[in-house]
């Protein structure tokens, strides 16, 4: 869909829109389980998202319309108005969020859509916040700045939706510049521009189109383990607030001390701190073999020391392996979804035919492939 046809089917439902915003969703090159550990994080915006057209109606009234749901809502703006719907929920939260900061929102309409996969791990939630986030604060001149709206995203889900979410997401999709991904340091939230500029490579997904349902929250587990391991070298160097803080030599200190769950996850956390910092001096130089080789490192250790991958995902990274891609990993919290793979163009059509065939041959599911370009963040289009 384009822009002309967004402000087609908001005129048939309202009238003629002021303006027209849009959004990203997200990708994670790599840094992965380290957010809750104080560590970075290395997203980038992408070319897909939501976009949206809008405009103040003069009420009191929120009225939406959802193209890729083919729904309307209607809720008013207090506390006792949140909806029902799950998709509104999100907008409401916005609103609610920006109230709750002393930002007075006024009524308005709106009608929006996403080519962000649903269910592929691009953050198509933090896309939709930020757009109705960043657009509400252009209308009505409200100085908020980014990192405020991303706060107000991120409270949208803790508050709104019950997602207790880290910040990344939101940020991504706010901060997003083309050409580079953000360093993110997930403790102070510093962050910094790194360089993404692969001539002679794609970014592309490989959705497993598989989410396996586990029980006893393996999530909460992980960050329990982590802490235990940080409260333990802890003892020993009061300086180590997070396992951010601690180097291998620490965690030996400790390792009769903690169980050996804990000491394979603490592992991979202090692992996977090191390198994204020296995918971050690889990418500063141009020398994407080197970003291969700690992607592949990483989903080495996610699935063997921190155990969240999949036969699925492991299956497809053996095949990034096979057809000679330069680095592959999981993306995400693990357990399913996509893997993210950084192929030379002249490796490009045979990794992606071989690998469907062969995912197909093994587990008897089409997976999909999303190619993606790192772009810029929220914008107003017109």
């Amino acid at each position: 869909m384009d822009i002309n046809e967004l402000k087609k089917i908001f005129g048939e439902h309202y009238g003629s829109p002021q303006a027209v915003y849009a959004s990203p969703g997200r990708v994670n090159l790599i840094g992965e389980h380290t957010d809750y550990n104080g560590g970075f994080v290395l997203p980038g915006a992408i070319d897909k998202g939501m976009a949206l057209a809008i405009k103040p109606n003069g009420t009191s009234k929120i009225r939406v319309f959802s193209v890729d749901y083919n729904e309307a809502c209607e809720f008013g703006m207090n506390e006792a108005d949140k909806p029902e719907k799950g998709w509104a929920k999100y907008i409401f939260g916005v609103v609610r969020e920006m109230d709750k900061r002393g930002k007075k929102v006024e009524g308005f309409d709106a009608a929006f859509y996403g080519d962000v996969p649903l269910g592929a791990g691009l953050s198509s939630s933090a896309a939709l916040e930020s757009t109705f986030a960043y657009a509400l604060n252009d209308i009505y001149s409200l100085g908020i700045d980014l990192f405020e709206l991303a706060k107000i995203g991120q409270a949208t889900e803790h508050n709104y939706v019950g997602v207790k979410c880290g910040i990344m997401d939101q940020f991504a999709s706010l901060f997003g510049k083309k050409g580079n991904l953000i360093r993110l340091d997930c403790r102070s939230l510093e962050y910094q521009y790194v360089p993404f500029n692969p001539t002679g490579y794609k970014l592309l997904l490989v959705d497993s189109c598989v989410k396996h349902e586990l029980v006893n929250n393996p999530y909460n587990r992980r960050r329990e383990s982590c802490e235990a391991a940080a409260a333990a070298i802890r003892r020993r160097h009061p300086e180590v607030e997070f396992l951010r803080d601690a180097n291998f030599d620490m965690l030996e200190e400790v390792k009769s001390e903690i169980s050996a769950e804990d000491y394979s996850r603490a592992t991979f956390v202090i692992g996977e701190v090191k390198r994204l910092l020296d995918a971050c001096d690889a990418l500063t130089k141009g020398d994407y073999q080197t970003v291969g080789k700690k992607m592949y490192e990483t989903h080495e250790g996610l699935s063997k020391l921190y155990e969240v991958s999949c036969e699925e995902l492991d299956f497809l990274n053996d095949c990034a392996r096979r057809y000679g891609v330069t680095g592959s990993r999981i993306m995400g919290g693990g357990f399913g979804g996509c893997t993210i793979n950084l192929v030379e163009d002249a490796k490009y059509d045979k990794f992606v035919a071989q690998t469907l065939a062969d995912y197909k041959a093994k587990f008897n599911i089409d997976a999909r492939i999303y190619d993606v370009v790192i772009s810029d963040g929220a914008r107003r289009l017109e």
